[in-house]
């Protein structure tokens, strides 16, 4: 069975290779590409590569190489088509049959690439005529913006005639009428209709021309500016077959082709983010020519779900660089906007703050490269971004605003739908938020949850959450401890609900109410609800850890026993039982229910892992 070109292409772009392969081996990131064990033979040192901007994967031991149609072939010991069809069900892209309506669209995509780079020929071919030609107002805009003739020619710029040439808007029309028929043209965007009943003429005139290309680099549309007081200042093809105005970077096949290589004149990427979002086609250009050439642009609109998962395809953490004016900063907030549903571990973005008036093509042309490099390495990431929005709404300086400022912060966190993520940021977020509160004079009162019965006795801890029970527990019966280690306080990654609660409050009663003894600071704990799980820890803490239990007050002991735990605490990695544990708080189903068991009574035949015994 024959598929278009076209849908290869495309099924190729959705899919992405890593995770892809990801599914089943494991696999780490090595500079540009990943590494792992290869699924095709056994081996115990990883020889095998996959390069996600290449779409390809090479073993190094068995040889096996190949795409992701070559690799579900093998995975799953399937012919081609039964390969395209599963990628495609994972992609969510219908698969087209062979018919011979089929034939003839495929034919019709290639004839209207044929007649879109005749056009970005034609183009060209203007833009260079005769120094007193009609592309020389074009070529002395382009070389007045500090451009070369060789960067020119190498991004295919060009030039639409202008009416003291072109009178009837006719010369594309006329210059491929021979070889391409009008209804194609117009399906390729490079016509339009009068709707004075006048005919076709040609979609642009008067503008220079920056052709467009698709991830292979294939003229697909093009992005015209006027010269003039045409308006609207920039101009973009109409969508068509080929283009989709929402789906598309500028300059993306040519990020592709350099990421991972050193910036040309620049020592290297001092910011380590790949991929550069700017705003505008110029701005591409200026990068490039200064070395950035990892620069891409939406197509003069918002960045849109679909093109972050382009970029995301280059690069996970690609630093977003718009102008340094109001406009500028309001499209990085909706960029962050869109971006926060759809981050995933290890998946973000980073912001650059350029000075004010300035844009990427001013600055390096005004400042040189050593300027924007400087901006880029000072990139700041979505997180801190998010708390500085939000901080900038108005002032917290009364409980009432710092109230509505958590609540916003704790909105914003839950629009993220990775779990883990939205977990981490509402962590983060808060942190920040009572640390804030605390250098700020604390908050006048906390936060008062409803008062509710003691919890049910919780299934037996593990050594991890043994130890983090240990350490909360040391912090309510001694906050002389808090102001010591807030920051480690404020760091600690508590799986279990209740304890990530009881946490919070910790933190929130040491900034609302500094210099509590423990007995008031522990009548505080209560007054916001935790006073069963301080009840269940204590006695947890009695049986386990007999230097903090009934009157181990000794402040050196104290302190003692209390690093020794966090040092365990910060040398734990999360493992099944505490995946486990996250998985029932999230999902209290039966099936998570079961294996919570399984793994508690197993840790109980096997004895703890990593944990001290008491």
């Amino acid at each position: 069975m024959a598929f278009p070109p076209g849908f290869l292409d495309e099924l190729r772009s959705r899919i992405s290779l890593a995770e892809l392969i990801g599914r089943r081996v494991r696999l780490t990131r090595r500079g540009r590409e990943y590494v792992g064990l290869c699924p095709f033979h056994n081996e115990k040192t990883p020889s095998f590569c996959v390069v996600e901007d290449k779409g390809f994967f090479h073993c190094f031991g068995c040889g096996a190489h190949g795409d992701a149609i070559g690799y579900q072939m093998r995975a799953d010991n399937v012919d081609f088509v039964e390969a395209i069809e599963r990628l495609a069900g994972l992609a969510g892209l219908p698969v087209p049959r062979s018919t011979p309506q089929e034939r003839e669209r495929a034919q019709r995509q290639k004839t209207l690439l044929e007649a879109l780079e005749a056009a970005a020929v034609f183009y060209e071919k203007r833009l260079w005529s005769p120094a007193s030609g009609p592309g020389r107002a074009g070529l002395d805009y382009l070389r007045g913006r500090g451009l070369d003739d060789e960067t020119i020619r190498h991004f295919r710029l060009g030039w639409a005639p202008g009416p003291e040439e072109n009178r009837d808007r006719q010369a594309l029309r006329r210059a491929l009428a021979g070889e391409y028929p009008e209804p194609l043209l117009l399906e390729a965007g490079l016509l339009r209709t009068s709707d004075r009943g006048g005919g076709n003429y040609d979609y642009f005139a008067n503008r220079v021309m920056f052709p467009i290309g698709d991830r292979a680099g294939r003229v697909i549309a093009f992005g015209a500016r006027t010269l003039g007081d045409d308006q609207p200042k920039y101009l973009n093809s109409p969508d068509t077959p080929l283009f989709e105005k929402g789906r598309v970077l500028y300059g993306w096949a040519a990020a592709r082709a350099n990421i991972g290589r050193p910036l040309s004149g620049n020592g290297g990427d001092p910011g380590g983010h790949g991929v550069i979002v700017t705003e505008g086609y110029m701005d591409v250009i200026a990068l490039h020519r200064a070395g950035f050439k990892t620069a891409v642009a939406p197509l003069g609109t918002a960045l849109t779900e679909t093109q972050l998962q382009e970029i995301w395809r280059l690069s996970p953490e690609p630093a977003l660089c718009f102008d340094g004016d109001g406009a500028g900063q309001r499209a990085a907030l909706r960029a962050l906007g869109r971006a926060l549903p759809l981050l995933k571990p290890g998946r973000s973005l980073n912001f650059v703050a350029l000075p004010a008036g300035e844009d990427p093509d001013s600055l390096v042309r005004g400042r040189g490269a050593a300027s924007f490099a400087e901006a880029l390495a000072a990139a700041r990431p979505l997180a801190e971004i998010l708390w500085q929005s939000e901080l900038a709404v108005r002032p917290a300086d009364t409980p009432e605003r710092r109230a509505d400022l958590k609540a916003r912060l704790e909105r914003r966190a839950r629009e993220i739908a990775d779990a883990d993520v939205q977990r981490e940021y509402r962590r983060a977020l808060l942190d920040r938020y009572y640390l804030l509160s605390r250098a700020g004079g604390g908050l006048r009162g906390v936060r008062r949850d409803p008062p509710t019965a003691d919890p049910p006795p919780p299934l037996p801890p593990g050594a991890g959450r043994t130890n983090r029970e240990v350490f909360l527990s040391l912090l309510a019966r001694f906050p002389a401890l808090i102001d010591e280690w807030i920051d480690e306080v404020t760091a600690l990654d508590i799986p279990e609900p209740e304890l990530d609660r009881l946490r919070h409050a910790i933190l929130e009663v040491a900034v609302s109410h500094p210099g509590l003894d423990a007995e008031r600071f522990q009548q505080h704990l209560g007054s916001c609800g935790l006073a069963g799980v301080l009840g269940v820890l204590n006695r947890r803490v009695a049986a386990h850890s007999g230097f903090a239990a009934g009157g181990g007050d000794d402040p050196d002991v104290i302190r003692r026993g209390a690093e020794e735990t966090l040092q365990l605490l910060r040398a734990q990695r999360p493992g099944d039982l505490e995946a486990a544990e996250r998985a029932f708080a999230e999902d209290a189903s039966a099936e998570n229910w079961r294996r919570l068991i399984a793994l508690k009574e197993r840790e109980a035949q096997d004895g703890p892992i990593g944990g001290i015994d008491w």
